[in-house]
């Protein structure tokens, strides 16, 4: 059966006027606003007031007025060596992760079946690795290759060597901790990018006379840079921003910025500690803010030459 011309120009007509007609454009307005408020109300509630309570409160004394001497403690030599290790375990743990986690991603697109069961298997992993933190990975870690862990009796027993039972609870401990969940992130966040990377890329450059390096320092290089930077950076505010996981390992030691942030927090004795750890908290999202803004101007970057 055929529609007649004239018809079909009316139903078009009919349809366009009901699209644009104002409850129809009201009622999608609504249906945004439904779905939008709710998230801007979360992020109000958990994002945004706890930013201006910890900015607010960098700036005030005891008394309530406004005040810099907060600021003076920063200066300080445990201040300095709690931000000095934050950096050193949020960069190492950052590239350990970054390159591990890359090159897996990578080694999951190449092969005759870069979908198959390796990769779904691998990305379901990944995707439950990336959250698994805090005090139950502590807690994994200290029941497998603590002191009296199940890892440390089993190489006792086999090998006659005695794993250092304080190794977790040192600086190196706590990277390889990180990096348990800093790879599997890695691997989520760049599978995207090793997915762009086309196969005829090479055989241009083959074709071509360009070999492996070539390709790699003409072609691969310059588009997967811009992502593996930017997902370093990722990986670098993750664990600059971890709590947990450090707070079960060393209960006792202020060794990274948000552990100095829970004793200051504690400390009954003396008041003006609130405001030191309002401070740090004030540095901390200067850190991280500094850190996205970078990624972003990165990934705009990356947008712009390609």
């Amino acid at each position: 059966m055929t529609i007649a011309p004239s018809r079909l120009k009316a139903d078009q007509r009919s349809g366009a006027h009901c699209a644009t007609h104002p409850l129809a454009f009201r009622s999608r307005r609504v249906g945004a606003a439904a779905v939008a408020i709710p998230f801007f109300a979360y992020a109000a509630c958990f994002l945004l007031a706890p930013t201006v309570i910890v900015i607010r409160g960098a700036f005030t004394s005891p008394s309530g007025s406004f005040t810099l001497a907060n600021f003076r403690k920063l200066a300080e030599a445990n201040a300095v060596s709690s931000f000095a290790m934050s950096l050193l375990v949020s960069a190492v743990s950052a590239l350990i992760g970054a390159v591990v986690g890359a090159f897996a991603a990578y080694a999951l697109t190449i092969g005759r079946r870069p979908r198959g069961v390796l990769r779904r298997l691998t990305a379901a992993l990944s995707s439950v690795l990336a959250q698994f933190g805090g005090v139950m990975l502590a807690f994994a870690f200290i029941a497998t290759i603590g002191i009296n862990g199940v890892g440390t009796l089993v190489i006792h027993q086999l090998f006659a060597y005695t794993i250092d039972p304080n190794w977790i609870s040192s600086v190196g401990g706590l990277i390889v901790v990180y990096c348990y969940f800093q790879i599997p992130l890695m691997i989520i966040m760049f599978l995207p990018a090793a997915d762009s990377m086309l196969p005829q890329w090479r055989e241009a450059c083959e074709s071509l006379g360009g070999g492996t390096w070539r390709y790699w320092i003409r072609v691969g290089g310059p588009i997967l840079a811009p992502r593996f930077v930017s997902a370093f950076l990722l990986l670098f505010a993750n664990a600059f921003s971890a709590y947990a996981t450090a707070a079960a390992l060393f209960s006792q030691r202020s060794i990274v910025v948000p552990l100095m942030i829970q004793g200051a927090m504690r400390n009954e004795m003396d008041p003006d500690q609130q405001g030191f750890a309002q401070v740090l908290a004030f540095a901390m999202i200067m850190v991280a803010a500094l850190v996205m803004i970078l990624s972003h101007t990165v990934e705009t970057r990356a947008g712009r030459w390609q």
